[in-house]
Order: structure tokens, then sequence, then C-alpha cells
């Protein structure tokens, strides 16, 4: 079987679920457990990345650089690592931040058709000779073959693989299959995956993209991320040691760092509610399930057509100012329709009298 390369984003994605709030002690002891796992690559930061901690998006409580600086003291046999999208990410700013921070791998992720936006970074990270790989992010929303084709362009900038982001949770098992078989032919080199849990398929996904050729997975502690949660590490490890594939992290350690996440890091367990699961079939971005339940309740909206209405939009990451639109408009067409009612009831009234 193949040695799988995991990468954990729990104190980068897990940022989402607590408004990227997570504290030095948090950090230092997960990053401790991690390490006493041996998983590969632990990611680090705001939870969309470096520069992106923002009145728009959401502060976080510590800058990039204090995050990956308290990390990588803990980190003495895995290695670091961060993500970032150009756009919030800048070269000569956050990119040397991390670097001085002493990262060593570096994600760069793009909409998944819009790989030319990574370009600039990937080639100055390379330049930096440091390990770069490209995210491809809401990737059910591009074609096998643009997805190929993106990806292509990220090989010929520079990175060492891509990671395909099912960002929304909105992959079905045989559809992600067929896209990591047709990007491993295409590109031959590695493939990575990162799930998420609406649709209660991240830990299948991903040991389909495995079987599929990918060498690269992603996974955070107890699922530990927006919305319904990611792949669930300590799940994905167990089912990939069953079927036989190389991980090199130590079992019993990472259920103790799972323990570990669940009592000091998560407020509240990730799950699949109705509103999760409508995410996912919408195929909107996971990390907008929280604006989107607090402004359908301040709108007396049900955030579910604010999903549905979103997906029909393909709203992507970035665009938060479009869920307040939303929820506008579906609370205006729902005073109109009373209204309607509320005409149709009294002419129906006045013909009864008459």
């Amino acid at each position: 079987m193949a040695q799988i390369l995991i990468s954990d984003p729990t104190l980068r994605d897990g940022n989402h679920a607590v408004q990227h709030r997570l504290n030095e002690e948090q950090i230092r002891r997960y990053a401790a457990a991690a390490n006493a796992a041996r998983v590969a690559i632990v990611e680090v930061g705001h939870g969309n990345g470096l520069g992106a901690s923002s009145l728009q998006v959401g502060e976080a409580l510590l800058s990039d650089a204090d995050m990956l600086r308290i990390a990588r003291e803990e980190l003495s046999d895995v290695k670091l690592g961060v993500f970032g999208i150009p756009g919030f990410a800048t070269m000569t700013r956050d990119l040397d931040v991390a670097i001085d921070a002493g990262a060593d791998v570096f994600r760069v992720g793009a909409h998944c058709t819009e790989a030319d936006l990574t370009e600039r970074h990937i080639t100055y990270l390379r330049e930096q000779e440091k390990d770069v790989y490209g995210v491809l992010m809401m990737c059910h929303m591009a074609t096998p073959e643009r997805l190929c084709e993106e990806a292509l362009k990220m090989k010929a900038y520079g990175a060492r693989g891509v990671i395909v982001m099912d960002s929304a949770g909105a992959f079905l098992t045989a559809d992600l299959q067929d896209r990591i078989a047709r990007l491993v032919d295409a590109t031959s080199f590695a493939i990575g995956f990162h799930g998420h849990n609406n649709l209660c398929l991240a830990v299948a996904n991903s040991v389909a993209a495995v079987d599929a050729g990918a060498t690269i997975v992603d996974g955070t502690a107890r699922g530990f991320g927006a919305g319904a949660g990611n792949t669930e590490l300590e799940v994905l490890v167990a089912v990939l040691a069953e079927l036989g594939h190389d991980t090199g992290i130590d079992l019993y350690k990472v259920l103790d760092a799972a323990d570990l996440a669940e009592r000091e890091l998560v407020q509240q367990l990730p799950s699949t509610d109705s509103v999760g699961i409508v995410s996912g079939l919408a195929g909107v971005f996971s990390g907008y399930s929280k604006p989107v339940r607090r402004i359908a309740r301040d709108f007396g909206v049900d955030p579910r057509d604010v999903f549905f209405a979103l997906g029909r939009r393909e709203v992507i990451a970035g665009q938060e100012d479009v869920i307040l639109e939303v929820a506008m408009a579906l609370r205006d067409a729902v005073e109109e329709q009373r209204l309607e009612q509320q005409d149709e009831e009294i002419r129906t009234t006045e013909g009864e009298r008459s």
C-alpha cells in the first residue's frame, strides 16, 4: 500500500469554528500533542490563511507571526505548514512573516478556476527554496477537464502538488474519485484531498481519493472546522491503517490529540444538522455557516433558503456581503407573499358578503 502524507489543519481550519480566537495555550498544547503523534504536517493560522485577519472575515486573537512562533516551538519532529490565498496573503509581508517564523510547507490557494492568481506566490516561494503546494478550492464547481488544466498551471509555476479542496462538503464519492483519478493521470505529480463533512462523506471521500491515487490527505481532530466540520483526523488515520496504508502516525497518540482537542479547543463538536446538509447540497463554502445562520435569524428567514439561494448564485468564499443581500431579498419576498395572501383573503371575505 502507498505511503500517505497526512496534513493536519486543526489549528488553522479549526479557527473558523471559534471565530479565529484560538489562544497561545491552546495552540501550544495541541501542537505538542500532534508532534507526539508524528502527524507529518501541522497547519497553523487564521481560518482563511495568512493575512486574512480582518473585520470582514474575522479578526484573529493572535497575529500570524505569534501563532506560527508558538507552534514552531512545539514542533520538533514534524513540519509546520501555512495556507495563503492571494488577495489576503501578500508576498513581501505575509509570506515573509511565515518564512521568518520557520514554516516548512506552504499551500497557496485559489478558486478552482483561478489558478493564475497563484503564480507569483508559488514562484516566489520556490525562489526561496520552500516546499509549496497549490490548492484548488470549491472544486465541485469545475469540470474534471478544467481542474486538470488549472492543476497543470500550478505545476508549471513550481508547485510540488495540488490539493483538491471540497470547501462546501458537496462531493459525492464516485464524482470525487473520478476527478482525483483524472488529476493523477493528467499531472503525474502529487494530488491531495481536503474534505468537509456536510454530507457525512468526508472520511469515505478521503479513502476514495487515496484509492484513486491521492497521496496527501487532510484531517482535523474531531473534525474541528467550519460548519459541519472537516474529515476527522483520528478516524481517517485508523481507517487508513486498517486498509494497510502507512501514514507514519502513532494511532494512540493521535487519539490522545483528538481527546485533548475536544476538551480544550472545541466549544461545540461539529455536527451535520439540517442547515449543514443543505449547505453541502447547495455547494456553498462551509465557512458561511455562522454568518448565514446569524443573518437569517436577524431577517426572520430560513437559513436553508439562504444557502440554496447562495448556491444558485454560485457564491464563493470572500463574498460575504451577498449573504445579506440574499436574506433581504428573501425577507421582502416573504412579506410580499404575505400581503398578497392578505389581499386575497380580503377579496374573498368581501365576495362572500356580497
